[in-house]
C-alpha cells in the first residue's frame, strides 16, 4: 500500500499541511520539524505523487528536450548529464528526436507542450527564428542548446563554435599543413561559426582558403560518417589535394579518414585530420583522432541549471552561455609528417 502524506503526519503528530510544506521546500517550517519529517519519509521510502503535486502547484515537474538525433553520441551524452541535474530536483526528462526534419521537430515540440512540460530545450534544425517562435506558446520557458538562432530572444547554452574552428585550424597550421580543407554543415549556427573560425584563422596566418577546399553537406549529425566519406572523395579529386582536414564532428572525420585510407594516403604523414566532439571512443579508432572537446558534461549540467532557473523564476533576461572548447591531440595529427 502506498504511503500517503497523512500517514507521515499521523506518525509524527503534525498536520498534513506541515508535511506538504516540507515536501515543497517552504521556509516557514522549523529546522527540527523539517528534519523529523524528512527522516520519516526516508524510513518509509516515501515517493511523492508527482501528478498530484503538479495539480496542486500548476507544474508538471517535467522538462522536454528535442534534439536532431538521439543516437548521436554527443546528444546522448548531453541528455545524460542534463538528466542528472534535473533528477536532483525530482524532475523527469522527456526526450524527442526531430530526425533533422523541421516538420518533425514542430510535431515533437507541440507534443511536449501539450503535455505541459515546465521548460522546453531544443537543438533546433529550423533555419529561421520565426519558425520556432511561432511554436512556443508564450507560457512555457524555452532554452536553445548547441544551435543558436541569434534573431530569437531566447536563452542559449552551447559551445564557442568560432573558437572550435580556430583551434582546429591553428593546430593543423602549427603541425605544418599548407593546404587545409574543411568539411562542414549548412545553415546552422555551429556550422557557420566553425567555418568562420576556420576561414579567419587561415587569413590570419596568411594561408589561402580556396572555395574548392570547403565542402558543406546536409544532415551532418545523423549521417556524419557517410557525409565525411563522400566529401573526402570529392576533396581528393583536386589537382592539389589537401594535406589537412578540419571536420565538423568526429563521425564526419571517421568517414573522411576511411576515404583517405582507401586512396592509399598515410595518416598523418600525408594528410592529417581534426574532428570535433571528442567522443569517448575517439582514442580507440584505427588511428586515434585529434578532436576538439566540447565539454559535453559541462554543457549538459549548465543547461540543466538554467532549465531549473527558468522553471522556478520565469521570465528571465535571455542569456548566451558559451562553454570553452579544448584541443585534444592524438595520432591523426601527431607523429612525423612527409
Amino acid at each position: 500500500m502506498a504511503i500517503r502524506l497523512k500517514d507521515i503526519a499521523r506518525d509524527l503528530g503534525v498536520s498534513t499541511v506541515t508535511v506538504s510544506k516540507v515536501l515543497r521546500g517552504n521556509t516557514d517550517i522549523s529546522d527540527q520539524t523539517r528534519a523529523r519529517v524528512l527522516k520519516r519519509m526516508q524510513e518509509l521510502d516515501y515517493q511523492p505523487n508527482m501528478l498530484a503535486r503538479g495539480l496542486a502547484s500548476g507544474r508538471s515537474y517535467t522538462v522536454g528536450l528535442v534534439v536532431p538525433d538521439l543516437v548521436h553520441p554527443f546528444f546522448a551524452e548531453f541528455a545524460k548529464y542534463l538528466g542528472g541535474v534535473l533528477r536532483k530536483s525530482d524532475r523527469a526528462l522527456l526526450l524527442a528526436s526531430s530526425e533533422e526534419n523541421p516538420l518533425i521537430e514542430k510535431q515533437e515540440i507541440r507534443a511536449l507542450l501539450s503535455r505541459g512540460v515546465d521548460v522546453l530545450l531544443v537543438a533546433s534544425c529550423q533555419t529561421k527564428a520565426k519558425d520556432l517562435q511561432e511554436l512556443v506558446d508564450g507560457r512555457t520557458p524555452f532554452l536553445l542548446i548547441d544551435r543558436n538562432l541569434p534573431q530569437l530572444s531566447a536563452n542559449f547554452v552551447g559551445s564557442d563554435d568560432f573558437k572550435v574552428g580556430q583551434l582546429a585550424t591553428q593546430h593543423l597550421i602549427d603541425i605544418g599543413c599548407k593546404r587545409i580543407a574543411h568539411i562542414g554543415g549548412r545553415n546552422l549556427s555551429p556550422s557557420l561559426d566553425r567555418l568562420k573560425g576556420y576561414q579567419e584563422t587561415l587569413a590570419k596566418n596568411g594561408a589561402k582558403s580556396p572555395p574548392k577546399y570547403v565542402i558543406t553537406v546536409e544532415h551532418i549529425e545523423e549521417g556524419g560518417d557517410l557525409a565525411g566519406y563522400q566529401a573526402m572523395k570529392e576533396l581528393l579529386k583536386n589537382k592539389q589535394r589537401p594535406d589537412g582536414v578540419f571536420c565538423y564532428n568526429d563521425p564526419t572525420a571517421i568517414g573522411a579518414m576511411a576515404a583517405a585510407r582507401e586512396a592509399g594516403l598515410r595518416i598523418p604523414q600525408e594528410i592529417a585530420f581534426v574532428g570535433c566532439g571528442n567522443l569517448r571512443y575517439a582514442p580507440h579508432f584505427r588511428k586515434p583522432l585529434t578532436s576538439i572537446d566540447q565539454s559535453t558534461q559541462q554543457l549538459g549540467e549548465r543547461a540543466g541549471e538554467v532549465a531549473l532557473e527558468l522553471a522556478e523564476n520565469p521570465p528571465m533576461e535571455p542569456r548566451k552561455i558559451l562553454i570553452e572548447p579544448k584541443l585534444v591531440v592524438r595520432q591523426s595529427t601527431g607523429g612525423s609528417r612527409a
